[in-house]
C-alpha cells in the first residue's frame, strides 16, 4: 500500500502512440495539468501551452499558444473545486479552440461535478447537469471523454458524441494482488449496485448492497444491508467519496453485521471537508483506493490511501478516437 501516490497499471493491450504529433494538441486548463501531462507521456505527445488572464473585473481570458487550424484538439479540465472557475475556463477554451479553426474539439473531464445535478427531486430546482452540457455544446465542443457519471441518464444530457470510460478494471487490478479468500463486495446503496455487480463479477467475489436514505443536512442513514458479510473481508465500491457520510454510514452497519477486514474503493476521490481523516482514521478502514480523476493535492495525504492514474486509459481512448477506432472495447 501506498502513501498518497499514484500507481500507473499496466499497460493495455495493444496501445501504440499516435504517430503523426502534428495532427494533434492537447491542452490542459488549470485543474488539469498534471493529468495532462500524464496522458500525453502515455501518447508520446507534448502537452500545448494554454495561457489564464484574469482582468480587473474578474473575468477570465484564455488563449492557446499554438497552431490549432485543422488539428484535433483535446482540452483536459476535470470539472472539480474551484468547479465554477474550471468550467468557465474550460468553456473559454472551448471557444478559443472553435475560433481558431480547430477540426475538432474534445473535452476531456476525469471528473464532471455537475452530474450529482441529474433529477428535480425538490420544488423549483434546477438540473445543473443538463444545462452545463448543454453550455458545452453551445461553446462548440464536438465531443465529450469523461469517467464514471454519478446516473446513466447524465449521458443523456449531452448533445453531443459521449465516450464515458470506467475504473473498474483498474481498481479490481489493485485488489486482485492482495488475494480475495472470503471477499464480499458492498455497494453502500442500491444505485450502485449495477456497477458493483460488474465489479464483483472481475473479482470473482459474491456482492451485498446497502438500502440508503438521505436526510437534509447531508445525514444519511442505511436501513437495511442485502447480502452476507458476516465473517468476511469487504470491498466498499461507490463511485465518488465527498462528505464521506455515506461511507461512515455504512461502516456502522457492516460492524453490525459481522464484517471483517473493510477496504473503500471508488472513482472520484474528492474528500472535502476533511473527509479522508475521518474515514481513514477510523480503526474499522484498512485501506481507501481512488484514482486520479480528480487532482489529489499535498493535503490530501494519509497512510492507508492509494490513488491509481486512469490517466493510460484515457490515452488510449483519446488514440482511438484519434484515429478513427472503436472506444467500446475500453469498457469490457
Amino acid at each position: 500500500m501506498s502513501t498518497n501516490n499514484v500507481v500507473t497499471p499496466r499497460g493495455i493491450p495493444g496501445a501504440v502512440r499516435i504517430l503523426n504529433v502534428e495532427s494533434i494538441r492537447v491542452f490542459a486548463g488549470s485543474g488539469g495539468v498534471q493529468f495532462a501531462d500524464a496522458m500525453c507521456a502515455e501518447l508520446g505527445v507534448p502537452r500545448s501551452e494554454a495561457r489564464l488572464q484574469r482582468f480587473a473585473n474578474d473575468c477570465l481570458q484564455v488563449q492557446l499558444m499554438e497552431n490549432v487550424r485543422e488539428r484535433d484538439v483535446y482540452l483536459v479540465q476535470p470539472i472539480v473545486a474551484p468547479t465554477q472557475e474550471n468550467l468557465v475556463e474550460l468553456l473559454l477554451m472551448i471557444d478559443a479552440a472553435r475560433g481558431a479553426s480547430a477540426r475538432r474539439v474534445t473535452a476531456v473531464m476525469p471528473h464532471f461535478a455537475y452530474a450529482r445535478s441529474d433529477k428535480k427531486d425538490a420544488s423549483r430546482i434546477s438540473i445543473g447537469g443538463r444545462l452545463v452540457a448543454d453550455m458545452l455544446s453551445a461553446a462548440g465542443v464536438s465531443r465529450v471523454l469523461t469517467m464514471t457519471l454519478h446516473a446513466p441518464q447524465v449521458h443523456a444530457f449531452f448533445r453531443v458524441p459521449v465516450d464515458q470510460l470506467h475504473a473498474l478494471t483498474t481498481l479490481a487490478d489493485h485488489f486482485r494482488n492482495g488475494g480475495l479468500p472470503n471477499t464480499t463486495v458492498v455497494s453502500p446503496d442500491l444505485g450502485n449496485a449495477k456497477s458493483a455487480s460488474k465489479f464483483a463479477k472481475l473479482l470473482d467475489t459474491p456482492v451485498a448492497a446497502g438500502a440508503k436514505e438521505r436526510f437534509e443536512g447531508d445525514r444519511v442513514e442505511i436501513s437495511h444491508l442485502i447480502g452476507d458479510v458476516k465473517d468476511r473481508d469487504v470491498i466498499v465500491l461507490d463511485d465518488e467519496i465527498a462528505n464521506g457520510t455515506t461511507i461512515l454510514a455504512i461502516l456502522d452497519k457492516l460492524e453490525q453485521h459481522g464484517a471483517r477486514k473493510i477496504s473503500i474503493a471508488c472513482t472520484h476521490g474528492i474528500f472535502s471537508n476533511g473527509a479522508l481523516e475521518r474515514i481513514g482514521d477510523d480503526p474499522r478502514v484498512h485501506e481507501i483506493v481512488t484514482t486520479d480523476t480528480v487532482p489529489h493535492t499535498l493535503s490530501f495525504t494519509h497512510p492507508k490511501l492509494t490513488v491509481l492514474s486512469v490517466a493510460p486509459a484515457f490515452a488510449e481512448a483519446v488514440r482511438r478516437i484519434h484515429s478513427g477506432e472503436s472506444v467500446s472495447v475500453l469498457f469490457s
